[in-house]
């Protein structure tokens, strides 16, 4: 006799029977077996939450466990990193690694922790094009003007940013550097407030990044004169790179995501398969697309090996600057 118990208990096996081959293909069949915490060592809202929460919610459904975002701002990053770094290497705390990785690793002298040593590299999420943006009454039409005019301006130009030693800034201090201008640094405690006081005109200009600006300049609040890559971003199309002016000139932002050094190699790896994947989901892709932001695909290896590049990149930028945390 087939009772209700025999008929639950065969569809169970046969649940079970079918998950279990996929748990086994990617790689570890035991991980994820309880929620994994994801860690955003910036404040809620903006580009790192939005980028978070697409990927954390493509992992919860592809993994059967829930990622879940904890936001730990503080100290340029320092403060969630460090807490990433000092936790258990399970997979089960993450970071949402990002150009002030790279950048405090030369900026900060007492710095807490040694990053490359610290956190493993697991893969890469997105890069964003930074624009330089200038009060719409400035008498520039495009990067070679606005080079022209502060020659003829020496001092009297000033240049926001999102704070001292930020990719925003160390971007302004590069191309005064391979410019041979000066204009004088004034940092905001993020971008909006910086923005504002461009648009009013208290401020010149702003190298920020295109995800908090073009709007602004497509509603004709703000003009673009060039953007930081090589290639023009795909949310304003219109802009071209800084480089057809000032040729060599390349900077970015970029997210990816890391866990604690000793991480096992098999989580890795499906870890970084799994986000692979996510950025290549349509609905994801257009969301990034919609940030301005460029998808970063690649394994593992080649994700650390851009750290290391974008790392050293960071370190020519503060060497020239000659500014250091204090």
């Amino acid at each position: 006799m087939i009772t209700r118990r025999h008929v639950l208990q065969t569809a169970t096996c046969a649940a079970a029977a079918l998950t279990a081959p996929l748990a086994f293909a990617l790689g570890n069949p035991s991980y994820p077996s309880r929620s994994v915490k994801w860690v955003v060592p910036y404040a809620p809202g903006g580009a790192t939450d939005v980028l978070s929460r697409l990927i954390c919610q493509r992992l919860s459904d592809r993994l059967g466990q829930t990622f879940i975002v904890e936001n730990k701002p503080g100290a340029g990053s320092n403060i969630g990193t460090q807490a990433v770094i000092n936790s258990a290497p399970d997979g089960y705390t993450l970071l949402l690694t990002s150009t002030a990785n790279a950048i405090n690793a030369s900026f900060d002298p007492a710095l807490p922790y040694d990053f490359a040593k610290g956190i493993a590299p697991v893969a890469g999420v997105a890069r964003i094009p930074l624009v330089l943006v200038v009060n719409n009454d400035l008498p520039v039409s495009n990067v070679a003007d606005f080079i022209a005019y502060a020659k003829a301006n020496p001092g009297k130009m000033s240049i926001a940013s999102s704070g001292i030693g930020t990719s925003l800034h160390l971007s302004g201090e590069l191309f005064k550097s391979m410019a041979g201008v000066q204009f004088t640094h004034v940092p905001y405690r993020g971008s909006a407030p910086g923005l504002t006081d461009v648009m009013s005109g208290q401020i010149q200009g702003m190298f920020d990044n295109v995800t908090s600006s073009f709007e602004l300049v497509r509603a004709g609040k703000l003009r673009a004169l060039g953007v930081t890559t090589r290639e023009r971003s795909d949310i304003l199309p219109d802009v071209p790179p800084i480089a057809d002016s000032l040729p060599g000139y390349e900077t970015s932002s970029f997210y990816g995501v890391g866990a604690p050094y000793d991480t096992p190699r098999e989580i890795v790896d499906l870890l970084n398969r799994e986000i692979d994947a996510a950025l290549s989901d349509a609905g994801i892709k257009a969301r990034i697309a919609e940030l301005g932001a460029i998808p970063l695909h690649g394994n593992a290896g080649e994700f650390g090996g851009m750290l290391t590049a974008e790392t050293e990149r960071w370190r020519k930028v503060v060497s020239l600057s000659g500014i250091k945390k204090e």
